[in-house]
């Protein structure tokens, strides 16, 4: 089971992100990434809220970067680590757009761009973006084929797309909690990233399916870890995940500034290696 790692200081979710994010900017970012690299991990994470009703911002919080240019910014200052959405929200953007925008990404990265992508769940966005609520569901699964078919290739119908990215296999992570989620992923996508779900209901969903060979279940333990002070836990949460089914564990860390967040990082590595 590999671990990547979700991104602090892009996304502040009250009750998750710790009270150092809010002073910190571009130069501990790049430090954050540059230490994950080289540490080994197997991906970064950035979100996509366009903007969130003063309503919401009190549980979901209010801080989202763009993920385009965050996971762009952090291309250039990384060499290995995967560069993924967690989620972009298929119905804000044409799948041609994103095929254009993240297939540029992928080819000033080396090929290390995940695509994730979500049907979404915020009405009041979708209002204000002018898109369709009503039926997301559907006409996502048309947009990802619709990626899926035009990923990687430089011609699509009567159009070229140059530059395209690096291989015409999309690397795509269908988010959800729904089964319906994980068979859309099963059949269009290389990877589920569920969220909000309990350990009985993931086995139960993934029990149901038949995966495809080398498809990814990717989980998150929920929680912060904090594997300098309780290693033993840390590993804990990161075995049940295996044995759930992840192949990929998204994990955040608790941390009181900077310094003790890349030291958290080391120790999670520690941690996860014999996993």
């Amino acid at each position: 089971m590999r671990v990547g790692l979700s991104t602090p200081i892009v996304v502040r979710v009250p009750g998750i992100a710790s009270s150092w994010e809010a002073g910190a900017g571009p130069a501990e970012l790049a430090r954050i990434a540059e230490t994950a690299d080289d540490l080994g991990f197997d991906h970064l994470t950035c979100s996509e809220h366009v903007a969130i009703p003063t309503a919401e911002a009190g549980a979901r919080g209010s801080t989202y970067w763009d993920p385009l240019a965050t996971l762009s910014y952090l291309a250039a200052r990384t060499g290995r680590i995967r560069l993924a959405t967690s989620v972009v929200v298929l119905g804000y953007h044409h799948p041609l757009a994103l095929a254009k925008s993240y297939g540029t990404l992928d080819r000033l990265s080396g090929g290390r761009v995940v695509l994730g992508v979500g049907v979404g769940s915020l009405e009041a966005e979708f209002a204000l973006l002018d898109a369709e609520w009503a039926g997301r569901g559907a006409a996502a699964e048309r947009a990802l084929a619709e990626l899926r078919d035009a990923w990687g290739r430089r011609e699509v119908g009567d159009f070229v797309i140059d530059p395209a990215a690096t291989s015409t296999t999309a690397p795509l992570w269908v988010g959800g909690r729904t089964r319906r989620s994980l068979r859309r992923a099963v059949a269009l996508g290389t990877g589920w990233v569920p969220f909000g779900l309990s350990p009985d209901a993931l086995s139960a969903h993934l029990h149901a399916v038949t995966l495809p060979p080398d498809f990814e279940v990717v989980l998150s333990p929920g929680r912060a870890l904090n594997p300098l002070t309780d290693p033993d836990g840390a590993r804990r949460r990161l075995a049940g995940l295996r044995d759930i089914g992840a192949t990929v564990a998204c994990c955040a860390v608790r941390a009181t500034d900077i310094d003790h967040y890349c030291a958290q990082l080391a120790a999670l590595i520690a941690v996860a290696t014999p996993l």
